[in-house]
């Protein structure tokens, strides 16, 4: 019997806490996004196609570090308050390295370490 690798990931477009379920444990991780406030403070001389592309690129590479980490699970869940888990839902869904991960959506709203972890752990182990 192999073991699947279970991965719950509270997220808004700012940051994401990482959340590895295990059956006996959950282990959380932290991934904030490069974009910050401080970037829209130094770009007022930039025009406001150039903040946007810096804003679409930054977010990009946000979630591209966690499909990095998503990658090595074979269940995952996005839930948070804003759509930065249906950006990257559709982003991972049209990328042929995840086709084999199955992938779900929950709408919540902001919550604590613990509350996080209990809600990742109500969702895997109800199955």
């Amino acid at each position: 019997m192999t073991t699947q690798n279970k991965l719950g990931i509270w997220m808004d477009h700012s940051n994401a806490q990482l959340i590895v379920f295990t059956a006996e444990n959950s282990e959380i991780i932290s991934l904030d996004s490069t974009h910050s406030s401080d970037d829209k403070t130094r770009s007022n001389g930039r025009s406001e196609h150039m903040m946007h592309n810096k804003e679409n690129q930054d977010q990009y590479a946000f979630y591209s570090k966690l499909g990095d980490v998503i990658k090595d699970f074979d269940e995952v869940l996005l839930f948070g308050p804003t759509n930065a888990k249906v950006e990257l839902y559709n982003i991972l869904k049209s990328d042929q390295k995840f086709s084999k991960t199955k992938i779900e959506l929950q709408q919540a709203d902001k919550m604590t370490d613990n509350q996080q972890h209990a809600f990742v752990k109500n969702h895997f182990t109800k199955k």
